[in-house]
């Protein structure tokens, strides 16, 4: 698979046969991939950022899972295709991780409208997030979901600059306010999907 794949196509799914003939490597391969593009935002936010690998195992996972044959292949590609990076972006996977579910729901009932607030700092430029998802993460009663899908649009600029300066990655809502700054390995493995 190339690094910089942008697409998943029906000729990139593995029969069901083969994926489970290979999907203990596939799966051990992914973790070690995943292991720098994993980053910790306060005691629990966690950003997995995502690119054609990631999104191809969550495919093949949800064939497996599901069994919805060819005609499951179209909704599983237009649901994961737009969360790879199209070169000038990187998009992340938002996840709030509380185990206990009680206060998992008051903590989230706290947190409405976080999507809104988190940034990415390269330098000192600030990179505002939008959410990919459509339907509205936050629920009337100011309830947020606890995962969610967002894209950082980068510049020429921005991208030229990735992999020499400081970056941060921050969530700024008035309940959570948190930053961390990438590590090295971290900016090498995104850096990847900015070509």
């Amino acid at each position: 698979m190339s690094v910089a794949a942008r697409k998943i196509t029906p000729n990139d799914i593995l029969s069901d046969r083969e994926y489970s003939l290979r999907r203990k490597e596939l799966r051990s391969d992914a973790i070690a991939l995943k292991k720098h593009r994993r980053v910790e935002v306060g005691s629990f936010a966690t950003f997995y950022f995502e690119n054609y690998q990631t999104m191809w195992l969550q495919v093949m996972e949800m064939l497996r899972i599901e069994k919805g044959g060819a005609e499951q292949i179209t909704g599983e590609l237009e649901a994961y295709n737009p969360l790879i990076p199209q070169g000038d972006e990187l998009i992340a996977t938002l996840m709030l991780e509380i185990e206990d579910t009680r206060r998992r729901n008051d903590v989230l009932l706290t947190l409405g409208g976080i999507e809104e607030t988190i940034f990415m700092e390269i330098g000192g430029t600030r990179i505002h997030a939008t959410p990919c998802e459509y339907d509205d993460r936050t629920t009337p009663d100011g309830k947020t979901s606890s995962v969610h899908w967002l894209r950082f649009k980068l510049t020429k600029d921005q991208i030229a600059r990735f992999d020499s300066d400081r970056v941060v990655i921050g969530i700024g809502h008035r309940n959570y306010g948190h930053m961390a700054v990438l590590s090295d390995e971290t900016r090498d493995a995104l850096a990847k999907d900015l070509v």
